[in-house]
Order: structure tokens, then C-alpha cells, then sequence
């Protein structure tokens, strides 16, 4: 580590914040106010930032439907954040692990023990790119609340010198740390209660944005029809319970008519669905499913059934 270290006292991220000026003398139920309205920034910043979102959902949606990956990559929270977002991709959508991973500094470990002075380093985030064979269709998704963190930094410049788009994502103003990537999302809360501590608004501004990306990228990618989760993974009760209640409410089945069409399409809801308004067997669904992409409402027009109301 050098012994003088860059100066980031300019930094948003960093910065005292004048309304939290007395933090330690709060009681707790101010302290408790207080949180709650600083937190109301992060509604403002994730609607600054509506459009870059959006483009970013674009992008990734596109590159998936070329075969590619969608990656995120932090040290410390940022980091963590992006592994539980990823985490959350197969049980909700039903994805194969390796479509949406989450790379942090410091590998499994540092999920539950700190580890942040790995992120100072910018030749192993370029390492674990080339770790991960990132190819032309992936996408990197850097997230660094400070804008700056070196390992971020390293991972998405290597990134785009193997051909891959890269995104990201930080919460300081664009004039404090210029970048040069494909998406460019910033995220401006302003400074922390606690002076520094990104876990705070960043953190929460940061899960915000990534809950937006992966679950536009999966309705994009025809994994939702009308606002349920008709490629959720049934594996226990509570998901088949959640499943079962889809059929029946989109098909007016009871409960038990409804649990048996959920067993012969052999636990897939969206293949359920399609069985059941098209007439097909299990069979001629999946082929016509898989004709169009995953998308359940094209399948449903393909095969002349009436396209029932979400």
C-alpha cells in the first residue's frame, strides 16, 4: 500500500453530510427520521439516471440473445451486492448460474469477511476477466460507489479488450471521475449520514438499480408475462405453492386441476400456460416455445390459441 495515498476528500461519496452534523448526539428515533429522509435521495437518483437504466437493459438483453453473459464485478458492498443479484437469477427467473454471475474482490470469502484492500489492485480484476473467458457478447458490470476503485476499473478496461461491452456504475457526479465505457450509470445520493459509508444510501441506490437491470433484462428476454414469474424455478413448497396460484389465477383452474397441469409440463409454469391455452401436448410446447425464443405471448399467436388477458 503507498504511503500517500490519493487524495479522495473531493469525492461526493466521501464528503461530510451538513444534515447528519450531530449523529452521534440523536436519539433513536431521530436517528431513525433521519435515515429515512436521506433515503428518499435515492428515489431522485435512480430517476436522474431512468434513461441510462434503461439503455443498459437494452444493451444486456441484446447481447444475452447473442449468447452472452451478464457480469458484475465490486469490492467490498458494491461487491456483494452484485453477487446476491446474481444469486437471484435462477430461483426467480429459472437461469442456467452462469448467465448472470457476480464477481467480487477477495473471491467467496470476502463475502462474509472484509477484504477490501484487494480492490487496490487493478491487474486482478483484469486477471479474473480473462479467468472467466469474457468473450465478445458478455457484459461487465462494474460497480464502484467512489467511482474509483482500481479493481473495477482493471476488470472493465480488460473487459472491452476482449470485446465485451462495459458498464458503470457509481455514485459521484460524471465530473468527478470521467469514464470511458459502453453505459455509463451514476447514481447521486450525496454524502452519507455516517461520513464515507457507502453501505448507507450508495448501497441502497446500488441494489435499487441492479433489482432494475436484472428484472428488465429477464422481462426483455421474455421471462415474465403480464407481472408474474412464469419461469420461476419450482424447487420447494413455497415456489410450487407461487406457481400453482399463477396457473390458476391466469387459467381459472382450481387448485388441484392447476397443480396437475403444473406436473405434466413437468414443473414449468410458462410451459403450463402454453399447454393449456394452445391445447399442444408437452412436446409440441416446448418446441414451439423454443421456435420463439422463450417468449410465451409470440408462442401463443403462433399456435392460433386466443391470447388471454395478463
Amino acid at each position: 500500500m503507498p504511503d500517500s495515498p490519493i487524495d479522495r476528500g473531493h469525492l461526493l461519496t466521501e464528503q461530510a453530510n451538513p444534515a447528519s452534523q450531530n449523529l452521534d448526539q440523536l436519539s433513536p428515533l431521530e436517528f431513525v427520521d433521519l435515515v429515512n429522509a436521506e433515503d428518499q435521495q435515492t428515489l431522485a437518483a435512480i430517476a436522474g439516471a431512468r434513461a441510462d437504466l434503461a439503455a443498459a437493459i437494452t444493451l444486456i438483453a441484446d447481447s444475452m440473445r447473442r449468447g452472452g453473459r451478464l457480469f458484475y464485478i465490486g469490492a467490498g458492498t458494491s461487491g456483494r451486492l452484485g453477487v446476491l443479484d446474481a444469486s437471484e437469477c435462477p430461483p426467480t427467473f429459472c437461469t442456467p448460474p452462469d448467465l448472470v454471475q457476480g464477481i467480487i474482490a477477495g473471491g467467496a470469502g470476502a463475502l462474509i469477511r472484509s477484504s477490501e484492500g484487494l480492490e487496490d489492485i487493478a491487474e486482478d480484476g483484469a486477471a479474473i476477466i480473462h479467468e472467466h473467458h469474457i468473450h465478445a457478447h458478455d457484459v461487465v458490470v462494474g460497480i464502484t460507489a467512489g467511482g474509483t476503485t482500481p479493481y473495477v476499473h482493471g476488470a472493465l478496461k480488460a473487459a472491452q479488450q476482449r470485446g465485451a461491452a462495459a458498464i458503470l456504475i457509481a455514485c459521484v457526479p460524471r465530473e468527478q471521475v470521467p469514464a470511458d465505457y459502453d453505459g455509463d450509470i451514476r447514481l447521486v445520493v450525496g454524502p452519507e449520514i455516517l461520513a464515507g459509508s457507502t453501505r448507507l444510501k450508495a448501497g441502497t441506490v446500488t441494489k435499487m438499480a441492479l433489482n432494475i437491470l436484472s428484472t428488465g433484462v429477464m422481462v426483455q428476454l421474455g421471462k415474465v408475462y403480464g407481472n408474474r414469474m412464469v419461469d420461476v424455478a419450482v424447487t420447494n413448497t413455497k415456489l410450487r405453492d407461487r406457481a400453482i396460484r399463477i396457473l390458476s389465477d391466469l387459467t381459472n383452474l382450481e387448485r388441484d386441476p392447476a397443480a396437475d397441469l403444473l406436473d405434466r409440463s413437468g414443473q414449468r409454469v410458462k410451459l403450463a400456460l402454453l399447454m393449456h391455452w394452445s391445447g399442444l401436448s408437452a412436446t409440441a410446447a416446448e418446441t414451439c416455445l423454443q421456435a420463439h425464443q422463450g417468449q410465451l405471448r409470440q408462442a401463443l399467436h403462433s399456435s392460433s390459441s386466443k391470447l388471454p388477458q395478463a
